[in-house]
């Protein structure tokens, strides 16, 4: 059975249900963990999501995040390795049909962090933007519904000029201090 791409609205629990998972991650990687972030759209108020808990941790030696595997399997993760990103480690929480969180963990210095970072940061500072993305997402959801390589494609365009959007909007942030 395919999976289904399925928003919903947006659910202030998100943030808590983030947090709570939060903690328990913390607590595994310990001396390696350098910051946590709740990232994805469910870190986004007022847009539509899957109700998928996205989790960015930032360590200070990716080559050591093996050793916090069996931790990870304990909370109930599954490690996925790299799963398609370089220099990133993945871990679901779920089957393989229904995921409750996804786990992130990028070295100190990867790329993707300002990526992730800037592009959240953006949408909660332009709620417009934010919406078109909602909207965005409710059409590839319908297009796509059970097709999640064609759904994530879809959002491909924008998000990547949002990513452009972003890291100037990041800039000027830093330039005004």
């Amino acid at each position: 059975m395919p999976r289904i791409i399925e928003l919903l609205p947006y659910d202030p629990r998100w943030p808590d249900q983030y947090q709570h998972e939060a903690n328990h991650i913390a607590e595994i990687f310990s001396d390696q963990l350098v910051a946590i972030h709740h990232i994805g759209s469910t870190a986004i108020p007022g847009i539509k999501a899957k109700p998928v808990i996205d989790i960015m941790v930032i360590v200070r030696e990716i080559e050591m995040v093996e050793q916090f595997n069996q931790g990870m399997i304990n909370l109930g993760y599954t490690p996925r390795g790299e799963h398609g990103i370089p220099g990133r480690r993945y871990f679901r929480k779920g089957s393989d049909d229904l995921h409750s969180h996804h786990v992130h963990v990028y070295g100190l210095g990867h790329q993707d962090i300002t990526l992730q970072l800037n592009f959240r940061d953006y949408l909660r500072a332009h709620p417009m933007e934010a919406q078109a993305y909602s909207q965005l997402k409710e059409a590839l959801a319908q297009q796509y519904r059970e097709d999640p390589a064609g759904y994530t494609d879809g959002k491909t365009d924008f998000v990547v000029e949002r990513n452009q959007r972003a890291a100037q909007w990041r800039k000027r942030q830093q330039q005004l201090g």
